[in-house]
C-alpha cells in the first residue's frame, strides 16, 4: 500500500516529496510506504480545516450522525482487509487487530448518537424578566496525535467525537503504522465527509506533532502519547492557551490480595501484561502480591507465561506476535538486565527466541522478574513491552502505599474475593480507572484517562465529546406581558 497525505479533500504527496517505508515487524518484509508530512503540510491542512469549519459546525447533528454511521458501515465491511494491513504493519495477531477495529466501529457509532444529544439548559436567574440559557459550541479546529500501538482504535476515539461535536480535524497518525488508518480515512471520505473536514497527515512528533501543538489556528490538541511527548505538547500549546486532552503513559499496578483466586488472578495478569507484547498504556507493570498467596500465585503466573507461543501475527492460531521495532526490544532488555543486576530473579523468558521463524522479526520472550527492588526500572518506569515485575507486600496498607508511590495514575487492578475489601482499596488508589476482578478498564460509555503524570482530560463516554465543545451563556431580558 502506498498512501499519501489527505488534505482539503485530496490525497497528495508531501510538500518535499518525502516517503517512509513501512516494514512487517515479524518478517522485515516491505508492507508499503507513506508520505511523510512537513510543517508546510501542517499549514495547508489547518487552512483547509479552518475553511471547512463554519459549514461543518452548522451541519445538523442528524446529518453528521448519518455520515458517521455510514463510515462505520464501510469500516465494518472492510474489517478483514484493514485487520490484515494492521497486523502486517504493527505486528499484533489478526484476532487482536479485528478486535481493535471492531471496538473502533462501536466508538464511531456511539459518538454519532452522542452528537445528536448535545443540547443546553435553561438556568435559574436573578430576576423574573431575565432568561439565562447555557449552550455549547464546537471548540474549533482540533489537532489529533495518534500512537502506533492501537492506531485504528485510538484514531476512532479521536475522529468520531471531534466530527460529532461539529469540529474539523487535522490528525497526525503515527508514521510507524499509518497504513490501516489510511484505509479508515478512505471510509470516511466515501461516507460523505465534506472537503477539509478531515485532514490526515502522517509525520514525526518533532516535525508534525510540534507544528500542530504550536499552530495558532488550532484550538485544541487531543493526544495519546508518552509523558515526555505530553510535556512537549503542553509547552508548545501554551503559546495560544490551547485546550488539551492528553492520555499519557502509565505504570499500572496489579494488586493480588491474599483472599484472591491465585489461578484466576494469574491468568488475568498474564494477559494484561503480555497482550500486544505489553505495548499497551494500561498494561500491567508491577504485580503487588500479598505474602500469604505469593507462592501459589507465582507458580500459576509462571505456568501461564510459559504457555505463550510467539509467531507471525498473520498466521492462523498465533496469539502473540513481535514488538514494533528494535528500540522497543532494547528498552525491555535494558529493564530486565537492570532488575536482575539490582537483585531481582528472572523467572521465565527475557531473551530473544531462537529459530528461523524469529530471525528477521522483533520477537522477545515475555519476561517475569521476582524480588526486584523498588528502584529497579521495571518498578519505576513504563517498560511498554513484555515485562512484569512481581513485588511482595505484607498487607493491604503496603499494597496501597506501593501502588500510589509513583507519579503515574492511568490504570490499576485489584483481585480479591471480598468486594468490600477490594472497593476500599480501589477507592484509594490514585488512578483514572481501577479494574476490580477484571483486567481491562476500558468501557465505551465511561471516561478513560489518567491522574497525575498520566495526563489530563478524558476520552470515551459523554465526557469524550464534551471535551470538544465550548460552553456559552446567553443572558436575555424578556418583556413582561401587559394586560
Amino acid at each position: 500500500m502506498e498512501r499519501g497525505l489527505f488534505i482539503g479533500g485530496t490525497w497528495r504527496e508531501a510538500s518535499n516529496g518525502d516517503r517512509l517505508e513501512i516494514r512487517d515487524p515479524a518478517t522485515g518484509e516491505l508492507v508499503g510506504s507513506s508520505a511523510l508530512a512537513t510543517r508546510a503540510d501542517v499549514d495547508l491542512a489547518v487552512v483547509a480545516a479552518s475553511r471547512a469549519l463554519p459549514g461543518w459546525s452548522a451541519t445538523h447533528a442528524d446529518q453528521r450522525a448519518k455520515i458517521l454511521h455510514r463510515a462505520a458501515d464501510l469500516v465494518s465491511e472492510r474489517i478483514d482487509a484493514i485487520a490484515a494491513m494492521l497486523t502486517r504493519e504493527q505486528g499484533k495477531p489478526v484476532p487482536d487487530s479485528r478486535k481493535e477495529i471492531a471496538f473502533g466501529i462501536e466508538v464511531i457509532r456511539y459518538y454519532a448518537e452522542e452528537g445528536r444529544r448535545l443540547g443546553g439548559s435553561l438556568r435559574p436567574s436573578s430576576r423574573s424578566d431575565i432568561k439565562s440559557m447555557v449552550t455549547t459550541a464546537p471548540v474549533g479546529v482540533v489537532g489529533a496525535i495518534v500512537p502506533w500501538n492501537y492506531p485504528v482504535d485510538l484514531y476512532c476515539w479521536k475522529i468520531a467525537p471531534v466530527l460529532a461535536a461539529g469540529c474539523t480535524l487535522v490528525a497526525k497518525p503515527p508514521h510507524e503504522t499509518p497504513l490501516a488508518i489510511g484505509m479508515v480515512v478512505q471510509c470516511f471520505i466515501e461516507a460523505g465527509v465534506p472537503e477539509g473536514v478531515v485532514n490526515d497527515i502522517p509525520g514525526t512528533g518533532p516535525e508534525v506533532g510540534a507544528a500542530l501543538a504550536e499552530h495558532p489556528d488550532i484550538r485544541m490538541i487531543t493526544a495519546t502519547a508518552s509523558v515526555p511527548a505530553g510535556q512537549s505538547i503542553m509547552r508548545a500549546a501554551a503559546s495560544n492557551l490551547k485546550r488539551l486532552s492528553l492520555e499519557l503513559g502509565g505504570q499500572s499496578p496489579f494488586v493480588v490480595l491474599d483472599d484472591a483466586d491465585p489461578v484466576e488472578a494469574a491468568a488475568a495478569a498474564a494477559r494484561r501484561s503480555f497482550s500486544n507484547m505489553g505495548q499497551i498504556c494500561i498494561a500491567v507493570n508491577r504485580i503487588l502480591v500479598s505474602k500469604g498467596i505469593l507462592k501459589e500465585f507465582v507458580e500459576a503466573l509462571v505456568a501461564e507465561t510459559q504457555k505463550i507461543k510467539l509467531g507471525n501475527g498473520s498466521l492462523p492460531g498465533v496469539l502473540y506476535g513481535p514488538m514494533l521495532h528494535e528500540g522497543v526490544r532494547k528498552r525491555v532488555t535494558d529493564h530486565v538486565e537492570d532488575a536482575v543486576a539490582k537483585g531481582g530473579k528472572l523467572l521465565v523468558g527475557g531473551k530473544i527466541p531462537s529459530g528461523e521463524e524469529y530471525a528477521k522479526g522483533f520477537f522477545y520472550e515475555p519476561a517475569l522478574v521476582d524480588n526486584a527492588p523498588d528502584n529497579a526500572l521495571a518498578l519505576t518506569e513504563e517498560t511498554f513491552g513484555p515485562l512484569a515485575a512481581i513485588r511482595q507486600v505484607a498487607d493491604d496498607a503496603e499494597a496501597l502505599r506501593v501502588a500510589n508511590a509513583l507519579p503515574y495514575g492511568l490504570a490499576a487492578y485489584v483481585y480479591s474475593r471480598d468486594l468490600e475489601r477490594a472497593w476500599a482499596l480501589a477507592d484509594r488508589i490514585e488512578a483514572g480507572a481501577i479494574g476490580v476482578n477484571v483486567n481491562d478498564t476500558t468501557e465505551l460509555q465511561a471516561p478513560f484517562g489518567g491522574w497525575k503524570m498520566s495526563g489530563m482530560g478524558r476520552e470515551l463516554g459523554p465526557e469524550g465529546i464534551e471535551a470538544f465543545r465550548e460552553s456559552k451563556h446567553i443572558k436575555m431580558r424578556v418583556r413582561s406581558l401587559t394586560a
